[in-house]
């Protein structure tokens, strides 16, 4: 039986579409025992359908590691110290991110032999049902040539795992496709990249060719880089699907256009959709930690449940640890 720690507290849209979520997942999985921590009235659905944990207090959504550390009878720290105790597998959040990956860090620890934590996410590729895994995405300002090597690693792992790819083609972004290409830090990580028998290193990839080559399995790149570059294509897919809302409106034959293409947006629309993932991991401390999207649905929560338990069945952190090793 596989316990996973779920705060259900601290989302946009309240917790009544995370309850929604749990009963869902639930009802799929039967190896699964969830923890769902939250204020007394909003757990009053789960009770009989798994365990429950009263919590006092919300954290908010400026919080940081100090905040929460200190709110103990937040249902987020409830939520973390019940995997610091062994209690729980891993634990899921869509509560403030600064505060639940860093306190998590402090409550957990890092991973013997990781130098820093990365935060993992799968971007949907051009081919239906194809993800690209990235990291670092977040975690991170500043990172080293052994960080990144570390975190090719642990997201070949994490490309296994979720994405299914057996033998994940690793990639390291820069601003060109030839070795020589790049900051002191890419041109350095690029050598130690190649040297590293643990992956299956290709090369240098620009941003551009990131989400449109189908043969890209895994990205790594600093915490800086790797943040820009995933809201630079989230604010490119809204851009994009701003105007073609507005090609469509502009009159009547156009509307009638969008009837016979509404089958092709939606199938475009499904590749892009991000509640499929549901959310990113944080990699290399002790525990399953995923952080859920701010605004999830029920949908977007299920699949970071989803996550949470493919990560623990796989015995993730286990995994990492070898092959930090």
């Amino acid at each position: 039986m596989y316990a996973m720690a779920v705060d259900i507290m601290g989302g946009d849209n309240g917790s009544q579409p995370l309850v929604d979520a749990i009963i869902k997942f639930l009802k799929k999985h039967d190896d699964v025992h969830i923890i769902a921590v939250g204020q007394k009235e909003q757990l009053e659905r789960l009770k009989g359908i798994c365990e429950t944990i009263e919590a006092k207090d919300v954290v908010p959504m400026t919080a940081g590691a100090l905040d929460v550390l200190r709110m103990k009878e937040s249902s987020m720290m409830k939520a973390i110290t019940l995997v610091k105790e062994g209690k729980a597998n891993g634990v899921v959040s869509c509560g403030s991110t600064g505060g639940f990956l860093a306190s998590s860090t402090i409550s957990l620890k890092m991973i013997k032999g990781v130098k820093r934590a990365a935060l993992v996410t799968a971007m949907p590729l051009q081919e239906k049902g194809k993800y690209v895994t990235l990291l670092d995405c977040g975690a991170n300002i500043e990172n080293s040539c052994e960080e990144l090597s570390q975190f090719a690693v642990m997201g070949s792992l994490y490309s296994k795992v979720v994405c299914n790819i057996k033998n994940p083609r690793v990639y390291l972004l820069s601003n060109g496709g030839e070795d020589e290409k790049g900051t002191t830090l890419i041109k350095e990580a690029n050598k130690v990249l190649k040297e590293n028998t643990k992956i299956n290193f290709i090369g240098n990839i620009e941003a551009r060719e990131a989400i449109l080559d189908k043969n890209v399995d895994v990205i790594v790149a600093d915490g800086f880089s790797g943040n820009v570059f995933l809201k630079s294509i989230e604010g490119t897919a809204k851009y994009f699907s701003k105007l073609i809302k507005d090609a469509f409106k502009k009159n009547i034959f156009t509307k009638i256009g969008y009837l016979f293409s509404k089958k092709g947006i939606d199938d475009m629309k499904k590749t892009m959709d991000y509640k499929s993932v549901g959310g990113a991991l944080l990699l290399g401390v002790n525990g399953v930690v995923v952080k859920a999207h701010g605004n999830s649905d029920a949908q977007s929560f299920e699949s970071a449940l989803n996550v949470l338990y493919k990560m623990i069945k796989n015995d993730v952190v286990n995994e990492i640890k070898k092959g930090i090793e």
